[in-house]
């Protein structure tokens, strides 16, 4: 299936949705916004963060490890290099545009201590994956081709895991000393991903309470 096949599905599923939405039959909103606005934006709101968490969810805890043990790890790094800044670009965009629209729906002067705490952790997450997307992950990858120079003069790269890095490293200063450097900024974007996903989780909380199942 083309790309233009699959977002012409999503957008026919999307136009379907928003015909039995209920604002299209007439119900009232809040009286805050019109209703046909408050309802995009609450949809915007919502499809960005489910997008973002789910995202994170399986970059971070399924996709990564999955693909960490089955494949070869130079071939692992390489695609992880053009992986990880359309994966920050994209949950970037849609922490913006939650951002945007929780704060449009929850004005700053008229929010309550709660809405405001939100707000933040969504502003959080967003800085969280600009960091990685500018700053450590280009970083990241830079090291990695680096290393990966040094593991080609020792004939190593090839393999699944660890292993073999750690036995060279033992004997090899330079790649011990580069293993170091890559360590130390791919756990900063690491801990920058968690952090990311962690105010995303918390704000999940939030929308749970909002539902009226």
């Amino acid at each position: 299936m083309g790309w233009m096949t699959r977002f012409l599905s999503a957008v026919a599923f999307l136009a379907i949705g928003v015909l039995f939405s209920p604002e299209t039959f007439g119900s009232k909103s809040d009286g805050q916004h019109p209703p046909k606005l408050a309802t995009f934006l609450k949809l915007a709101h919502l499809l960005c963060f489910s997008t973002a968490f789910g995202a994170a969810l399986w970059v971070t805890f399924i996709g990564g490890i999955i693909m960490f043990k089955n494949l070869p790890r130079h071939q692992f790094g390489n695609l992880q290099s053009k992986m990880f800044p359309a994966y920050f670009s994209m949950v970037g965009v849609c922490c913006a545009v939650s951002v945007g629209s929780f704060g449009y729906l929850h004005p700053w002067k008229t929010a309550s201590a709660f809405e405001k705490y939100q707000l933040g952790f969504i502003l959080a997450a967003f800085a969280f994956n600009l960091s990685n997307l500018f700053v450590f992950t280009p970083m990241t990858i830079q090291m990695m081709k680096e290393r990966h120079k040094i593991e080609r003069e020792a004939n190593i790269g090839e393999e699944v895991g660890w292993t073999k890095n750690q036995e060279v490293a033992k004997v090899n200063p330079k790649l011990s000393a580069m293993n170091k450097k890559f360590g130390m900024i791919h756990g900063l974007s690491s801990l920058a991903n968690i952090f990311s996903f962690g105010c995303l989780a918390v704000h999940s909380w939030y929308l749970a309470g909002k539902l009226d199942l």
